[in-house]
């Protein structure tokens, strides 16, 4: 059975370093709270807002030692008072018997689903 889990940071500044930090944060907790492994990913979606451009999320988790999973990054539509400097991510995987993915927001993109995150 094939499952996506969403997920979002906030970054704390346009650097390379910070986004690929924050995605390579992101990506490891997610794995850690669904009980991931690489083998079983099928593909992950990064999207990221357009105040951020000085790195791309999925070239950095290459650089960390993603080999074998299918990397992708968008930049998300300009929406108006939108939460700025913000990936999110979108990461498909091969589910166990009635696993049920968990979201993971971290730092401040919290606040844009309070509803999927324990206080």
């Amino acid at each position: 059975m094939v499952r996506a889990v969403r997920g979002a940071i906030q970054v704390g500044a346009d650097t390379r370093e910070e986004i690929w930090e924050a995605s390579d944060r992101l990506i490891r907790e997610i794995m850690h709270v669904n009980r991931l492994d690489e083998r079983r990913l099928v593909s992950i979606l990064f999207s990221m807002t357009d105040d951020l451009f000085a790195g791309n999320p999925a070239t950095g988790l290459r650089e960390s030692g993603f080999s074998q999973t299918p990397l992708f990054c968008v930049q998300e539509a300009r929406v108006a008072g939108a939460m700025p400097r913000v990936i999110r991510v979108l990461v498909t995987f091969r589910a166990r018997w009635r696993q049920r993915p968990a979201a993971v927001y971290l730092d401040g993109a919290r606040a844009l689903r309070s509803d999927l995150v324990e206080p």
